[in-house]
């Protein structure tokens, strides 16, 4: 038997924090999973609430075959709903979607997702989530 001892490091410590961006960056690629979750159950909670036909095709970074697609909906049922409330899910992107549908341009949702998206694995969103779950890192940039 035989002790290797590793030199571990949170974020903040790390000689080369660019090396755990890095490294994050090449290994996990769902960090924000949660958001397309997020839409993803707002477009189902309108379609329960204005009937009709949904299709859709989204993704974390842009992409060509991406689109959301109502179809035979009740348009007088989509104007009574309140979006400021966010009465769908309770997220944001209720709002963006109702909006969106009503103005004819909820594409644009896809525009918010890829937006966060960015912002998640940005080197300032990276740092929150290392830092908020105290991961801790080798030498290396390597999550251990």
């Amino acid at each position: 038997m035989r002790i290797i001892e590793t030199r571990v490091y949170t974020i903040t410590e790390h000689p080369a924090p660019e090396k755990c961006f890095e490294w994050i960056r090449n290994n996990w690629h769902d960090l924000n999973e949660h958001t397309l979750n997020d839409v993803v159950d707002s477009l189902k909670a309108l379609q329960e609430r204005i009937g009709g036909e949904l299709d859709y095709s989204i993704s974390q970074w842009p992409d060509r075959s991406e689109f959301i697609r109502f179809t035979d909906y009740d348009q007088e049922a989509l104007e009574a709903l309140d979006a400021e409330a966010c009465s769908l899910t309770g997220t944001a992107f209720d709002f963006n979607i109702i909006t969106g549908l009503r103005n004819g341009d909820i594409e644009n949702v896809l525009k918010a997702v890829h937006a966060d998206t960015e912002w998640v694995y940005s080197d300032e969103g990276l740092q929150d989530l290392c830092e908020s779950n105290e991961y801790e890192f080798d030498e290396s940039g390597q999550c251990v």
